[in-house]
């Protein structure tokens, strides 16, 4: 039996009045329960006692009975019980040390979002209609569900710019392995540009961000100037998020064009394993680097390669890409960043980046070959040679 990958579909909708304020008081809802069953979590957990997610569901129909929280009743139960699921996962991934303690949501600063499953929402025709609601959404169908598609989850979200958002998880049968290619490339990011390739092809960087700058600065100050709680102050945050979405928005559709061609074309892709949280913490660079959006960038060919039956390897970040001469393999003692293009001893001219982007597909196809690891050449204090180019000792499987 064919299993047919899920994936969301996302559309901007507009909603009614009525829908807005139901949607809106759905979120407060949401929100309240999340942090109340997070509180009771965590004084349990000081108490050194688990809380389970039966446990916080008996707490949310009891809450519902007092005169408090009667309000609760009002909204959708299923939006509330997905909380409460997230919530129970969130704590999964603590105690399994894949994430940090869960935190409180907050009312100015969190997603606004609800989630609702198929018990809570009617698609029939191409309309939907959720729970508690008359009328379906007026969604923008910006592209064609899967033919025959049926939605298992709708999650409804509004960003800081004030747009209204539907996902609807559903089956997709086209995606599917591709035929397989001949094709590998490696893939050196960089800030002046974008991508390097080992075919020697580069993709400029467009800086969204840079191109906004003034705009969002100006935004920014004009925010800083308006009285806190005030109309006003509202109106101007929503500007500036209005601007960080239209930049955002930019530079998925870009990483989106990229990573899909890459994809389709290339069987093996090669990328640097690069800790982009680390980096950031330059203050020279954390804005560039935000902007390229590397770790995004990554995500979106990890998951596309996934898709569709390709293979994305990453090199160890400490593999010295850019100071090895990918025609002979010597290894140079410095090289600089400004310095862009240098010439080994064996004659070989190299430009920087195409250099590096060389030597991560060569690298990558050791990985895939023989199952090599990749590590950095670094001189080994026994022997005094490159790490790569020792023989392993019986000790190593």
């Amino acid at each position: 039996m064919t299993t047919h990958v899920k994936r969301a579909f996302k559309y901007r909708f507009y909603p009614t009045d009525a829908q807005a304020a139901e949607l809106l008081r759905t979120f407060g809802c949401v929100r309240k329960v999340y942090n109340m069953v997070l509180a009771a979590r965590t004084e349990a957990w000081a108490r050194q006692e688990r809380v389970n997610y039966n446990q916080t569901s008996a707490m949310l129909t009891a809450w519902k009975k007092t005169e408090e929280l009667a309000y609760l009743n009002e909204v959708s139960s299923v939006p509330l019980q997905q909380a409460l699921r997230h919530l129970q996962v969130a704590f999964t991934n603590f105690f399994a040390k894949r994430a940090k303690y869960p935190r409180f949501k907050s009312r100015k600063k969190s997603r606004k979002s609800a989630e609702y499953t198929s018990s809570a929402f009617r698609f029939r025709d191409g309309k939907l209609t959720l729970a508690k609601m008359s009328q379906p959404l007026a969604i923008v169908w910006s592209r064609s569900l899967p033919e025959g598609a049926k939605p298992s989850t709708v999650t409804v979200s509004q960003d800081a710019a004030g747009r209204w958002f539907v996902s609807m998880l559903c089956e997709d049968p086209t995606i599917r392995p591709l035929p397989t290619a001949d094709g590998a490339v490696g893939i050196d990011v960089g800030l002046d540009h974008l991508l390097t390739l080992s075919t020697g092809e580069k993709v400029a960087n467009p800086r969204h961000e840079r191109k906004d700058r003034s705009r969002l600065a100006k935004a920014q100050r004009d925010l800083s100037r308006k009285a806190k709680g005030s109309a006003n102050r509202a109106r101007a945050r929503r500007k500036v998020a209005r601007i960080h979405a239209r930049i955002r928005d930019r530079r998925q559709d870009l990483l989106h064009q990229l990573t899909t061609r890459l994809v389709r074309e290339n069987q093996t892709l090669v990328i640097e394993d690069l800790t982009v949280r680390n980096m950031v913490s330059n203050r020279s660079l954390a804005r560039a680097i935000s902007d390229a959006a590397w770790r995004e960038f990554r995500s979106m060919l990890e998951y596309k390669a996934a898709w569709y039956g390709r293979e994305v390897i990453a090199v160890d970040r400490f593999f010295p890409s850019s100071k090895l001469c990918s025609a002979c393999g010597a290894l140079q003692e410095s090289l600089p960043l400004h310095v862009r293009t240098w010439t080994c001893a064996c004659g070989t001219t190299h430009d920087r980046d195409v250099n590096a982007a060389k030597n991560l597909l060569a690298a990558g196809r050791a990985v895939s070959v023989c199952g090599a690891d990749v590590r950095p050449q670094r001189e080994s204090s026994r022997t005094g040679q490159s790490a790569t180019k020792q023989k392993p000792s019986q000790r190593e499987p």
